[in-house]
């Protein structure tokens, strides 16, 4: 590390030292591996993503309606095949979402050991009395437009899961579906609020390295500005996105809940030297001291249990002792069978 490098202040962000004209060049502290850089030289390395995707679009209001078992064929072929979808007419107001993203877009806070070109802020939201007094109490208005925010995508993602469950043959009548709605009524929700600057060098640096998420879903809702990739048939490709669509995507949770029929997928997030990007992903699941197993309906002679329960304090000790890379903890339930 150069010795200009040594005395930057990076506990305050990248955003910060950003805008205060300290970033000429990425430091190294960013610098990925060459083998891990987003673009290289040769265009048919696996890193480099040359395609587009416009992801299943899944209208919300059109699954509330008489048009539902055709959404519910479409939702199933969208989590089995994609993994992702885009959710429109999803009724949560516009300002609501234009709000939340204005003012993400005023803070500047850090607290990870992995350097990505980000700023973030992770608030967890259940239950919310017990919580919201200890967020951030600046700008003034940040506590009442989370709030909001957190409970209005609660309320989506609890219909969504509904329709999900439906998907995958779990219906009405049956017991399984009323107990792990009642489960994750009272489940984990978290937010977390990303800012990435403008970088000198993209090339060299990634937003967020590849992964895939934690929970049973991750409702995102971001601006207009390109970045968010994922795998698709082995290649990565950029997601479009849309106006106020949320980008859905399945978690780790529901792929073991669904046996493996429907598979969390990798993700990363590439910046550009040109523009900032905001986004807020809010990840539901189970309530932390839950366990998470196989859907019994779901496990049949030609279908066998493909994953170990697992539960939250078996991956806080996992992460504990390494680095979480990819899909390496569910990779780690994963039974012989499989």
């Amino acid at each position: 590390m150069s010795e200009a490098e040594s005395t930057l202040p990076y506990h305050k962000g990248v955003k910060h030292l950003y805008e205060k004209g300290q970033l000429q060049t990425v430091p190294n502290k960013y610098i990925l591996p060459a083998s891990e850089r987003p673009t290289v030289n040769n265009l048919d390395h696996p890193n480099v993503a040359t395609q587009k995707i416009q992801l299943p679009i899944i209208d919300f209001a059109e699954l509330l309606g008489p048009n539902r078992p055709q959404v519910l064929k479409s939702l199933a072929n969208a989590c089995q095949h994609y993994g992702f979808f885009q959710l429109v007419n999803h009724s949560i107001p516009d300002d609501v979402l234009r709000s939340i993203i204005d003012v993400i877009g005023s803070f500047s806070q850090t607290k990870d050991t992995v350097f990505c070109w980000r700023d973030f802020l992770k608030l967890i939201c259940r239950p919310l009395p017990d919580f919201l007094p200890h967020w951030p109490s600046s700008p003034v208005d940040f506590r009442e437009v989370v709030a909001t925010y957190a409970e209005e995508t609660k309320e989506l993602f609890m219909a969504v899961m509904e329709g999900i469950l439906e998907s995958l043959g779990i219906m009405e009548a049956n017991q399984e579906k009323e107990n792990i709605m009642k489960e994750l009524e009272n489940g984990s929700q978290m937010l977390v609020a990303n800012f990435y600057p403008p970088c000198p060098s993209p090339d060299s640096t990634l937003g967020m390295h590849p992964h895939s998420d934690y929970g049973f879903l991750t409702l995102l809702l971001q601006d207009e500005v390109e970045g968010l990739q994922i795998q698709y048939q082995g290649k990565w490709v950029t997601v479009q996105p849309i106006p106020n669509a949320f980008v859905v995507n399945i978690g780790d949770h529901l792929e073991i809940y669904s046996n493996g029929k429907y598979k969390s997928v990798l993700h990363r997030v590439l910046v550009n030297e040109v523009k900032s990007r905001v986004s807020v992903a809010s990840f539901h699941s189970l309530p932390f001291n839950c366990t998470v197993r196989a859907c019994p309906t779901l496990i049949d002679e030609a279908n066998p249990k493909r994953y170990m329960d697992t539960d939250f304090a078996s991956f806080l000790s996992y992460v504990s002792t390494r680095e979480a890379k990819k899909k390496d903890f569910l990779d780690s339930r994963k039974l012989t069978c499989t």
